[in-house]
């Protein structure tokens, strides 16, 4: 054993992350106690939030689960929160945890199914105008009853699948790497097809996460935030389906409007056709694979869809807690698809539970808030305007915050200072409905601003695929701004003169 090295800790601490980074965050930490004792609780709150939104605004140096959840623990630390009010919070939440560990896995083992489906659409549609509407749509309406990740996540497998194929092929078997990445092993003459490839597999990757954006906000299991709303409220599936009708449904039209034009005008980097020799190499290889099929790997196709269809049955019906008719699914699939192994049930959970274990940290920020009262006075502003610009007001300001954190953060403090405000009767229940339509759709739709708001975006920016086909941070931004400008506005006059 070596001697003692304060270096390996500095570099044990936070790992990858920038060297800026890391020294910001133990500034934060340091700091924390000097303001609290200098210039009270207060303060010392609103510092720990705009700490905890600088983690989630920059996910892609470092997980937020670590950097937010040393602050977290600082404030329990500091009496900045107990953690009697986080574990109210987090029981308060509980199905929304149900959700996110049950229901993500459930539809884990969908995979196959829908991977099925998408590698059909995009070899058997030719036009790029309507493989891209079906994209968006399809993405919609499987991110309505589905989980947004795993919808996301099938996506980005079929089109590493694709890429993969077509690069094994133009670099004749000879790839430095094995990876894709780099175009050296690619003869100079097949490049600018490459480049056309990758050109194609954004657009449709862009649409696909503007498409779970577009069916997440519609229901209660589109978005984990929804379904934390639909609990405050009271809201079963189908009166949550109805209640944002007025706003989603429009935002949905408008959506696979600016879908056909972005693809008929060329404009946004979209537009970019699918090569016909890369066609045929997907389509030779597609036949391959369906030689291969085994009678079990069509059970196994058939046993999925019936129990998407069981899916989506219970969850119209409401016949139980979302989460566990999650763990239903997962039972049913497991069962019938001979799926026996405790390691092979353990991949199913791997995807959600990070994810979980930072919303319980967003839950023990937002102890921070309401032990403090962080947000009553910009809530009770708020509440003193006129009662018609409220829900306006509320999605102007969910929006713009929902563009630069996580749209599950900001959803639960609104959310909960709104029904604070019922239960004291500041609100009338009417009100309160629209403030939460307001609250929901304001954290969904504006969110696509940026891979900040919405997770599916995260996902994507942050997987294999994202280096592959040259999708950085700010071609995401740039891509997905008419989306933003065109979807956001009709959402506000949803809110504001539809409901």
């Amino acid at each position: 054993m070596t001697g003692f090295s304060m270096s390996a800790y500095t570099q044990n601490f936070l790992g990858a992350a920038p060297t800026w980074y890391k020294q910001t965050i133990v500034a934060f930490l340091l700091l924390n106690p000097v303001i609290l004792l200098t210039l009270g609780s207060a303060v010392a709150g609103w510092i720990l939030v705009l700490e905890f939104i600088f983690t989630l605004a920059l996910a892609l140096r470092c997980y937020p689960l670590q950097p937010g959840g040393l602050l977290a623990l600082e404030a329990l630390f500091l009496g900045l929160t107990s953690p009697a009010t986080v574990k109210h919070e987090v029981e308060a939440a509980f199905s929304v945890i149900l959700l996110l560990v049950f229901m993500v896995a459930g539809i884990y083992f969908m995979k196959e199914l829908l991977l099925y489906v998408f590698t059909k659409i995009l070899l058997r549609v030719r036009s790029k105008i309507l493989l891209s509407l079906m994209f968006t749509a399809i993405s919609a309406v499987l991110s309505a009853f589905l989980d947004a990740l795993t919808v996301t996540a099938v996506v980005i497998a079929v089109a590493t699948g694709f890429y993969s194929v077509y690069h094994r092929v133009a670099s004749q078997g000879y790839e430095d790497d094995g990876s894709g990445v780099e175009d050296s092993d690619v003869p100079e003459q097949d490049r600018p097809e490459l480049q056309q490839f990758r050109g194609f597999l954004r657009n449709l990757l862009m649409h696909a996460a503007v498409g779970t954006a577009l069916g997440g906000v519609c229901t209660t299991v589109g978005e984990p935030q929804n379904l934390l709303i639909a609990s405050r409220t009271g809201w079963d599936f189908v009166e949550f389906f109805l209640r944002m009708a007025p706003v989603t449904i429009p935002v949905l039209c408008v959506g696979l409007i600016v879908n056909v034009l972005l693809e008929k005008f060329k404009i946004f980097d979209y537009g970019i056709s699918l090569p016909e020799r890369v066609r045929g190499i997907l389509e030779d290889f597609d036949r391959e694979e369906s030689a291969k099929r085994t009678s079990r790997d069509s059970a196994r196709l058939v046993v999925q869809a019936v129990a998407a269809l069981l899916l989506v049955i219970a969850l119209a019906l409401h016949v139980a807690e979302v989460g566990l008719i999650g763990l239903g699914i997962i039972v049913i699939q497991t069962a019938f698809n001979g799926v026996i192994d405790e390691h092979q049930l353990g991949h199913a959970f791997e995807e959600a539970l990070p994810f979980t274990a930072l919303l319980v940290v967003f839950f023990g920020i937002v102890g921070v808030i309401h032990d403090q009262h962080l947000f009553s006075p910009i809530i009770a502003y708020v509440l003193t305007l006129p009662q018609d610009i409220q829900p306006g007001m509320f999605y102007i300001a969910n929006g713009v915050l929902s563009a630069i954190s996580d749209n599950v953060f900001v959803a639960t403090v609104y959310i909960n200072e709104v029904r604070a405000a019922f239960d004291a009767n500041v609100i009338t229940r009417e009100q309160f409905d629209l403030l939460a339509v307001a609250i929901n759709t304001g954290t969904n739709i504006p969110s696509v601003a940026t891979p900040n708001g919405q997770a599916a975006f995260l996902f994507l920016l942050t997987s294999a695929i994202a280096p592959l086909v040259r999708l950085s941070y700010m071609k995401m931004v740039y891509m997905a701004l008419p989306y933003t400008i065109v979807m956001g506005i009709t959402g506000w006059i949803g809110v504001q003169y539809l409901l």
